[in-house]
């Protein structure tokens, strides 16, 4: 019997007994306990070439050592005339990634190259001016003649209402971007009233109420909707007294932007209205005050009068505005030619012009002046000088007056004076001033 504890040793212990226990090994001492380590030794320097091809396969007894890999020589770098030749190509981006390092690299080292690059460069920034994010006045009308020339609309506009319909759409193009402080930048009116110019101070917003309140005749007549409403002055129509009136209550209670959308959706409402209601719409009358146009001739009238003040409004926020097209502008024209014995006797009526010299029956030839307007819708018209009533015929032309249809167009407006229109002239001088005179008469506020 075993009296002694667990640790007690009992010869069981012995290798081979049968009773053998596990020998716990004694400690072992560091190496650090000898002293300091010695320095490893340096290892051998590393070949890229041998690491980026992978272990060598082990040589056996007596075999020869492996040939080191060479390195690839560097490319070299392109003679000068050949990187002098891709300049151009290089100031234009034209250069593959490899060609523009060679030609940049170059540039560092050659000063004749250098100055070539940075004059090239130069030009091509000549070559490629910036665009203007400005949208054009005339992209409306290009995209709907691109599309009606390729498909012809079921409900066409008609020609007399044509340019109407393409100068609302150009200074609704030119109204579309514009800020309230420009909306309340002075716009000067101009006209013609007797022997004197006339000029009158408003905004852009007054500008575009002026033109709303005049349109509104045309839409009156059409049986739409008076845009004065119930604050319309009674008694016959008057543009001057409507635009006065229109005046008066915008500068009380609107928002000068307000204008906008109410004049832009009657231009829209008034081209869509002689669409659809058939050609014999053309000579319904339309009251200006003192006389009556027929709806084509109204028309025409909107749409030079929309011309020129946008071009007032053009000229206040110092922005580019172009003419009518050249078809749209010689019916403008015409209409101004066609007013013309009417305007002079007008004149007549309150003695600012002279007497008739010859009166002839209704419809007989009678003393005339032959008006020729150059440039874009332009053309040749003969003017009645004696009455209304009468014919102009190449026969009985007694005068000759040369303007420029952007003069004769400035003349109608009263932008110009009768003194200031550069105009060829030949013949009686008395017909001649008349003429210069009526036509500066047809315009007003």
């Amino acid at each position: 019997m075993v009296t002694g504890g667990p640790d007690q040793w009992d010869g069981g212990e012995l290798p081979g007994n049968p009773g053998e226990r596990p020998r716990i090994p004694s400690p072992r001492s560091a190496a650090e306990d000898r002293g300091p380590l010695p320095d490893p030794p340096p290892l051998p320097a590393r070949d890229p070439v041998i690491d980026s091809v992978g272990p060598l396969p082990e040589a056996g007894p007596g075999a020869e050592p492996p040939a080191p890999v060479p390195l690839p020589e560097p490319a070299p770098a392109p003679p000068h005339r050949v990187l002098k030749s891709l300049l151009g190509a290089w100031a234009l981006s034209a250069c593959s990634p490899e060609e523009t390092a060679a030609v940049e690299a170059h540039l560092t080292d050659c000063a004749s190259c250098a100055d070539e690059a940075l004059r090239l460069r130069d030009a091509v920034g000549l070559l490629h001016p910036a665009d203007s994010l400005d949208l054009d006045p005339l992209l409306r009308s290009r995209v709907l003649e691109g599309c009606l020339g390729r498909r012809p609309a079921r409900i066409p506009v008609p020609d007399w209402a044509s340019p109407y319909d393409a100068e609302t759409a150009k200074l609704d193009a030119l109204l579309h971007d514009m800020g309230e402080a420009e909306w309340r930048a002075p716009v000067r009116l101009r006209w013609f009233e007797g022997e004197r110019p006339v000029e009158r101070e408003t905004t852009v917003a007054g500008v575009m109420g002026h033109l709303m309140a005049v349109d509104g005749l045309v839409a009156t007549a059409l049986g739409l909707t008076d845009p004065l409403g119930t604050a319309a002055p009674p008694g016959a129509p008057d543009p001057l007294v409507r635009t006065e009136t229109f005046w008066r209550a915008a500068h009380e209670t609107e928002h000068p932007l307000a204008v906008h959308a109410p004049w832009r959706d009657q231009s829209y409402a008034l081209t869509r209205q002689v669409s659809f209601a058939g050609s014999r719409v053309a000579e319904l009358a339309v009251p200006y005050g003192d006389f009556r146009l027929p709806l084509r001739d109204a028309f025409l009238d909107r749409a030079f009068e929309c011309w020129v003040h946008a071009g007032d409004i053009a000229e206040a926020v110092d922005y580019p505005y172009v003419p009518p097209a050249s078809g749209h502008l010689h019916q403008m024209v015409d209409l101004a030619a066609r007013l013309l014995p009417s305007a002079l006797a007008d004149r007549r009526r309150a003695g600012l012009a002279a007497p008739p010299q010859r009166l002839v029956e209704a419809g007989a030839p009678g003393r005339t002046l032959h008006l020729e307007v150059e440039g874009s819708g332009g053309g040749h018209w003969y003017i009645a000088l004696d009455s209304p009533a009468a014919l102009g015929t190449a026969e009985r032309t007694v005068a000759h007056i040369a303007l420029d249809s952007d003069e004769f167009c400035q003349l109608a407006a009263g932008h110009i004076s009768p003194e200031e229109a550069a105009a060829g002239q030949d013949g009686e001088r008395d017909a001649i001033r008349e003429v210069l005179f009526a036509t500066a008469s047809l315009s007003r506020l």
